[in-house]
């Protein structure tokens, strides 16, 4: 058993034993200089402490959260996956490209690169409606890899508890697309408005409200 099993099969071993509530996870979103226009520029700290995931056929949306408001009213960091399968047969372990949305592109500006061939597209976005609740700030991943070391199933009636344990860790840029240039990719956020973000999530999918985007 290689060590990076060994330490899994306890963080899944100590999780089960204490028992999961709906929200229940551990991780970190942190950043030594986040960048956010009219709102923030100092080292920021989400300290999340709500973690859920919703699947929809092959895609995973994943919320990092402090606090179980609304995300409206809240700061966290959203996940997007669009192909589990491809993640778990294929890209356990293995570090991925993060991609922008299409439906993110400010009007102006041209779509990103593609994911690289053989991934499927992975975005994370940083909402600061709680810190920064006088803007709508929004920043997104721009550059930077997500890696996934387990990845829940997708199946809202999965049984099997190593199957709903989700572990992974982000090391990425990002920035706010309304900054790219006109004419240029939505990802070409200039350098000195870009903020260096990682950190990590671990948390068994639990089947309830709080999954939901609506109280």
């Amino acid at each position: 058993m290689t060590t990076r099993a060994a330490v899994l099969l306890g963080v899944i071993g100590a999780l089960a034993v204490a028992g999961c509530s709906l929200g229940q996870g551990e991780g970190e979103v942190k950043s030594d200089a986040l960048v956010a226009r009219d709102c923030w520029f100092d080292a920021y700290d989400l300290k999340p402490d709500f973690f859920a995931a919703v699947p929809y056929r092959s895609t995973l949306n994943i919320r990092v959260q402090r606090g179980t408001d609304l995300q409206e009213v809240s700061d966290g960091l959203t996940v997007s996956v669009d192909d589990v399968d491809a993640i778990r047969e294929k890209l356990i372990d293995k570090p991925m490209s993060v991609t922008l949305s299409p439906g993110v592109l400010p009007p102006g500006t041209t779509p990103p690169p593609p994911p690289p061939e053989g991934q499927p597209a992975v975005g994370l976005a940083l909402y600061l409606h709680r810190s920064c609740h006088n803007q709508n700030i929004v920043l997104y991943a721009v550059d930077g890899t997500v890696t996934f070391h387990s990845l829940f199933s997708g199946d809202p009636n999965e049984a099997d508890a190593a199957e709903k344990f989700t572990d992974a860790e982000f090391d990425v840029l990002m920035g706010d697309p309304r900054d790219a240039p006109v004419g240029g990719p939505a990802n070409a956020v200039p350098t000195e408005m870009q903020s260096r973000v990682t950190g990590f999530f671990r948390f068994y999918f639990e089947r309830g409200q709080p999954g939901q985007p609506f109280p």
